[in-house]
């Protein structure tokens, strides 16, 4: 299988800090976010290629990081070629721009490049082994607040997916949802077959809601921590638990 990273957002929530600057190179406990994650991806035997996309503005930053690490595998780069938040395509459009690019023979796993995992993703590369078809990762969280910012998931038998609601109003279940998917080959197709009839290009999650209406897509309980860097203070206490200020689930 590959891995595919998505970052090519413009992550306004934190400018100015961001405004010329990704997010995933924002450094946390010493080394970037996007370092984070890759320490995991390059401890998976199975994956063979990582990709990275991210927008025309940005580019060059990730260029010169490419060029500054060491160890690990390499890491492909793939423009989509915005330059603004406002003409951005969105992470099912970028996921697609993606696939036309590397093709869809291999199993993907697929992961936004802004969030550290405190759970091994070998895991999920596990759990998919055992039972090859799409799957995504859930979490519990108890904070109805949280919930309505997120996809959240009702599973039914063998933990299979039956209802997935992108940020719902009234969520159904404490199950949330994190950008983190691993999608069979033979689902790939469907990214453009769901664009084109119209699907949402923004949240990922806007996509599994329509395909776990398409075809089996099951879950993967994490057992750990995600800590999503959105917003100064996100940031703020990532670097605090990292340095040992706050206390680590």
């Amino acid at each position: 299988m590959n891995a595919l990273i998505l970052a090519a957002g413009y992550a306004t929530r934190l400018y100015p800090l961001t405004k010329d600057f990704p997010k995933p190179l924002l450094e946390v406990g010493g080394r970037t976010i996007l370092d984070h994650l890759l320490a995991q991806l390059d401890a998976i035997d199975a994956i063979k290629r990582v990709w990275l996309i991210t927008n025309h503005r940005f580019m060059p930053h990730f260029t010169r990081w490419r060029q500054g690490r060491t160890g690990g595998k390499p890491v492909d780069l793939i423009d989509d070629g915005t330059l603004t938040n406002d003409d951005r395509l969105g992470a099912v459009g970028d996921l697609l721009v993606a696939l036309q690019s590397v093709g869809t023979d291999d199993d993907l796993l697929v992961t936004a490049a802004d969030n550290l995992l405190e759970f091994p993703l070998a895991d999920l590369v596990n759990a998919f082994r055992r039972r090859p078809l799409s799957h995504v990762c859930v979490h519990g969280v108890d904070d109805p607040a949280r919930l309505r910012r997120t996809g959240v998931v009702v599973l039914g038998a063998e933990d299979r997916v039956i209802e997935f609601r992108e940020k719902p109003a009234e969520p159904r279940s404490n199950l949330a949802v994190p950008p983190i998917y691993l999608l069979a080959r033979s689902t790939l197709p469907r990214v453009g077959e769901y664009l084109g009839g119209g699907g949402l290009p923004e949240a990922p999650g806007h996509f599994i809601e329509w395909l776990c209406r398409q075809e089996a897509v099951h879950a993967h309980r994490i057992h750990g921590t995600i800590l999503d860097i959105g917003t100064p203070e996100s940031l703020g206490a990532a670097r605090a638990r990292f340095r040992g200020e706050l206390p680590r689930e």
